[in-house]
């Protein structure tokens, strides 16, 4: 499995969130940067949204790293700041997941 760098990441959840902003007919919006609000005040995607970016990233992250991480678990969703906050507390997060379960 090669390894992956938190850049790399920040990189994939950006081509991730731009694919999504895309499909629900976005187009006039700022670049994304790892500071970019994903969900919740102020973010870029709604609800929808954001299960589509996740089973996206996850997707992303298992054809590209050979990775299979479940992102939205009970334990993401039980964190008193949420991962799905912005871009880099995702990556972030996935970085966790990924020490946790091949490190």
């Amino acid at each position: 499995m090669p390894a992956v760098t938190r850049t790399e990441l920040v990189a994939l959840i950006v081509a991730a969130t731009d694919d999504v902003l895309d499909t629900i007919g976005d187009e006039a919006r700022a670049p994304l940067d790892e500071t970019t609000r994903l969900f919740g005040e102020g973010g870029v995607l709604d609800s929808m949204g954001l299960v589509t970016l996740v089973i996206d990233v996850e997707q992303r992250l298992n054809s590209r790293y050979a990775l299979t991480l479940r992102l939205a678990d009970e334990r993401a969703m039980s964190r008193r700041s949420s991962p799905f906050r912005r871009i880099d507390t995702l990556a972030d997060y996935i970085l966790t997941l990924i020490s946790e379960h091949h490190g």
